[in-house]
């Protein structure tokens, strides 16, 4: 039987991250930087893989402390979704959504996730690998955003 304390968590969590999902396709909808729904669907994936890792290495290796640690970076996913908010709201209200808005979006969210997961590791008590796994997922996934979805090549010579 699960603690009332780790179902409260396990409710967080996947409370935090649905949101936080619903949030990111919103966002990924409203710009008019992708050119096909596949595109679309396909950045989402990208984005929701690098959490799908921390929470199959979690339940994999994190005994006791898996629910907690979950419910924390699940509200660090949120926290990122969020800040994407004003975008996907402003290209709601008008059709004029500029590329640089959603630009520094992103940025901003990725920067405010990155200190909001390094406060989830040391609030979860778990090591300081867990958010150097997640850092090195976070580069996996930008760099397959900008070289896969907007075909950037960033190590051009």
């Amino acid at each position: 039987m699960i603690e009332k304390s780790n179902r409260n968590n396990i409710k967080f969590a996947a409370f935090y991250f649905l949101l936080s999902t619903l949030i990111t396709w919103w966002f990924i909808e409203a710009s008019p930087l992708y050119s096909s729904t596949s595109q679309k669907l396909l950045s989402c994936a990208i984005a929701g893989a690098k959490w799908n890792i921390q929470i199959l290495a979690a339940m994999v290796f994190l005994q006791e402390k898996k629910w907690v640690f979950l419910r924390n970076i699940g509200f660090t996913c949120l926290v990122g979704s969020l800040i994407l908010l004003p975008y996907s709201i402003g290209s709601f209200i008008s059709k004029d959504n500029d590329g640089s808005f959603f630009i520094i979006s992103l940025i901003v969210s990725v920067f405010a996730m990155v200190f909001s997961y390094y406060i989830s590791v040391k609030k979860s008590e778990v090591g300081t690998h867990w958010f150097a796994g997640w850092l090195f997922c976070l580069a996996v996934a930008i760099t397959l955003q900008l070289k896969v979805i907007f075909n950037l090549n960033l190590f051009q010579g």
